[in-house]
């Protein structure tokens, strides 16, 4: 599913090339740690899926692969329902949305609408090397691609997400864009100097138990005058306002910290951050995360308020998301 021959050469024409052979070792350690046979079962999915020829694919509107007519072509109506079910069988698709020979896999958030939130305010991707912290499935790692970025690499530690990734790649072909199952705290601390020109880390932050060592963390793999952009949950406030949930958040266990915007800007400064601009605020709405057919556990709509969505069924704020851009 990982195509280390080909990341050794992708990485090996830019600046974090140093970290290869770690990162390799670093998977072979995660795949020793997992002690139930998913991954297989989603390795053995894969190899099984059709092999279809691939005439166009976007992903500079949205991620795009192939065109329905050619999957009309290479399939039949019956070979097709297989395909459709077998895609689904990955559920549930979280990031996205993808278009994939005309399926349309209608994820359970409009990442698009965060893509196009955020773009207008970045530094010009093109020929930059980029780290995705908690990149789900790579939905906007191929964003980062289409923008022009040199090579992308995306960390998330589900089998899962992997799976979804490896199945775009497989359609896409040879592209210098790689998903590891790694976490932030399996990448080396003794990174070159020269580091990732840009690190993401979207919708990590509030995972974290530690949100200052996460932040100190996302430093250590930048490289000179590299660009942090950090986008997580928020509330109103002052720099002082933080927020820690008594137990759930949203329905989610495993929140820990939301802070004001001005808090997070204070934090990224104590942590030796400059430049910090905070780009967009957005509350989220249940048309941005929702069930659908490729996602159909329950999502954000049902962890609110029904009697008023601005507000969270234990009570807090409704989750509200800032991007904040910060240079070191």
């Amino acid at each position: 599913m990982i195509d280390f021959n080909q990341l050794k050469n992708d990485i090996a024409r830019t600046p974090v090339s140093g970290i290869s052979e770690f990162l390799e070792r670093a998977v072979e350690q995660k795949y020793q740690e997992y002690t139930h046979g998913e991954l297989e079962q989603w390795t053995t999915l894969i190899e099984g899926l059709p092999k279809l020829e691939t005439r166009v694919s976007d992903l500079t509107s949205g991620v795009s692969i192939g065109d329905s007519e050619a999957l009309a072509q290479q399939l039949d109506e019956t070979q097709k329902e297989k395909f459709v079910a077998d895609l689904k069988q990955l559920h549930p698709w979280r990031k996205g949305p993808f278009n994939l020979f005309g399926i349309h896999i209608d994820t359970e958030w409009r990442s698009d609408w965060k893509w196009d939130r955020i773009i207008p305010h970045l530094s010009d991707l093109k020929h930059r090397t980029i780290l995705d912290v908690g990149c789900g499935n790579g939905y906007h790692c191929w964003r980062m691609l289409g923008a022009g970025a040199k090579f992308v690499l995306g960390i998330d530690p589900s089998q899962k997400f992997l799976a979804q990734f490896a199945i775009m790649k497989k359609y896409l072909g040879p592209q210098p864009v790689h998903l590891l199952p790694l976490g932030i705290e399996d990448m080396p601390e003794d990174m070159p100097k020269s580091g990732f020109d840009t690190v993401f880390s979207m919708g990590v932050l509030y995972h974290r138990r530690s949100p200052i060592q996460h932040i100190l963390a996302l430093k250590n793999l930048l490289g000179r005058k590299g660009e942090l952009v950090l986008e997580t949950l928020v509330i109103d406030g002052d720099e002082n306002q933080v927020l820690m949930p008594y137990d759930r958040y949203a329905q989610m266990r495993n929140v820990w910290f939301l802070p004001s915007v001005k808090a997070l800007e204070l934090w990224l400064k104590r942590c030796g951050f400059q430049s910090i601009n905070t780009v967009d605020v957005t509350q989220t709405t249940i048309h941005e995360q929702r069930a659908t057919e490729w996602m159909h556990f329950h999502s954000l709509e049902n962890y609110l308020d029904p009697e008023d969505h601005d507000r969270t069924l234990e009570g807090y704020p409704a989750p509200k998301r800032a991007t904040v851009i910060a240079r070191v």
